[in-house]
């Protein structure tokens, strides 16, 4: 009876030591948050070297005077959506693929007769992207999508709204990976508005260039 107790005593133990091991095992392999933690390149590279050269360009007395990359906004008018519904579900997906966020449908703030346009009418659709999503998203705009644009020499220097901001017209969405050519009915341009925390022109048109923006020479 002794005997038999001390082999169950045995089983339990050895059990035991499996479950431990096992658990273990398990944390090992469990990468930490520190591990798993995604940095995009472009911020990456802002905190490393940017802000750096930008304090000594500009002689700011304080790191929070660096400006920085606020928001992203992307814009497509659907003057088609008038007659034709779908065209506006189009462009909400393509957007989507594009910005890897759903935007929101914009609608006529006013009427005008001349267009057929009534006040409330769904004439667009837009997206705004902050973070880690904004900082994908012109990664991707100024490595893959311009240097696809036909004939590309450059962006003008000469879009900046007299705040920092930057607008930049696109005639196609095709540039974009994301979009497939054989399934596109239609081609659209897009706007592409880069809020940043620049004061001056001067300082978004640094903050760009750093960043990668490819202004014309």
């Amino acid at each position: 009876m002794a005997e038999q107790v001390k082999k169950q005593a045995t089983k339990k133990t050895t059990a035991t030591k499996k479950v431990v091991e096992k658990v273990e095992k398990t944390k090992a392999e469990k990468p930490s948050n520190k591990e798993v933690k995604y940095v995009n390149r472009v911020k990456a590279k802002y905190d490393s070297e940017i802000k750096k050269a930008l304090m000594e360009k500009f002689n700011y007395s304080s790191i929070m005077e660096v400006p920085a990359l606020k928001k992203i906004v992307i814009n497509i008018g659907v003057g088609d959506a008038l007659t034709d519904a779908k065209r506006l579900e189009e462009a909400v997906n393509e957007l989507t693929l594009i910005a890897g966020q759903h935007p929101v449908i914009t609608k006529a703030k006013k009427s005008i007769a001349n267009y057929k346009l009534r006040q409330g009418q769904e004439i667009g659709t837009k997206v705004t992207l902050r973070g880690t999503r904004m900082y994908e998203f012109f990664d991707k705009l100024v490595s893959i999508a311009l240097p696809r644009v036909r004939d590309f020499r450059g962006i003008s220097k000469n879009a900046f709204d007299g705040r920092g901001n930057y607008t930049l017209g696109i005639k196609e969405q095709l540039i974009f990976p994301e979009i497939d050519y054989d399934k596109v009915s239609k081609i659209r341009g897009m706007d592409i508005v880069i809020v940043t925390s620049a004061r001056t022109d001067e300082e978004g048109l640094a903050l760009l260039t750093l960043l990668g923006m490819p202004f014309e020479r």
